[in-house]
């Protein structure tokens, strides 16, 4: 009679890495080689260059602007997080005045942004009757604090950036949504508000996340804050 693995329902209900068992003093060997992949993937996803056609493609008819940040390369860019949050010199964008700016960014894993972008950007629309919004701003070697600038330059009331989050040994796909209302140079992290984690099946759904940036988006429209003075005031995401 096989023994019943007593580890079988903790590891059936995460993605975590439990239970590995050893081998003498280490790993059995397979463990070791799923883990060696799992970080070669992390790797690869950070080192990912972002395809603009890929992103454009998959928003369809959307009006996209494409705009580089002070990062000259991929290099750089992991090197000095604070080119990553200004705009290249010389960079012009539509004021548009309109209430809502989207940035897609690659930031730490362009994978997620090709995988999870534009199916966020069509939730969230969906869920913002009456919102205007300006052209959606596609921009490389982005960090968060690059939407500051462009929503200033936009001109818009709010901004969300939707951005590869830095990825993890079973992650290496996640999607990250940051909203800042008033967006303008300087704004502080504690400014924002984020919602992290958009990668179905194994994260957020799309429409899961746009629902819950929707929500914050009204009910920073109301307080005329983002931030810590702000708190997501809705039900419980489902499990």
């Amino acid at each position: 009679m096989t023994a019943v693995d007593p580890w079988s329902a903790l590891r059936s209900a995460t993605r975590a890495r439990v239970a590995l068992g050893r081998a003498g003093d280490g790993l059995p060997t397979a463990r070791e080689l799923e883990f060696r992949l799992a970080h070669a993937v992390a790797r690869d996803a950070v080192h990912m260059a972002l395809e603009p056609d890929v992103v454009r493609t998959a928003l369809g008819d959307l009006d996209v602007v494409e705009v580089r940040s002070a990062a000259a390369d991929r290099a750089e860019y992991l090197q000095r997080p604070d080119l990553g949050r200004r705009l290249a010199p010389g960079t012009s964008l539509p004021a548009t005045g309109a209430d809502l700016g989207i940035v897609i960014a690659d930031g730490l894993s362009p994978r997620a942004v090709h995988e999870h972008a534009a199916g966020t950007v069509r939730a969230l629309l969906e869920r913002l009757p009456g919102w205007s919004v300006a052209p959606v701003v596609l921009a490389h070697q982005g960090r968060v604090g690059l939407g500051d600038e462009i929503g200033a330059a936009l001109g818009v009331r709010a901004v969300v950036v939707l951005i590869g989050e830095r990825p993890g040994l079973s992650s290496a796909d996640s999607l990250g949504g940051y909203l800042t209302w008033d967006p303008r140079p300087g704004r502080a992290d504690s400014e924002r508000n984020c919602v992290s984690n958009v990668r179905p099946p194994h994260g957020l759904s799309y429409a899961q996340a746009g629902e819950v940036v929707a929500r914050l988006l009204g009910a920073a429209r109301e307080l005329g804050a983002s931030g810590v003075e702000l708190k997501d005031e809705g039900t419980a995401l489902p499990g």
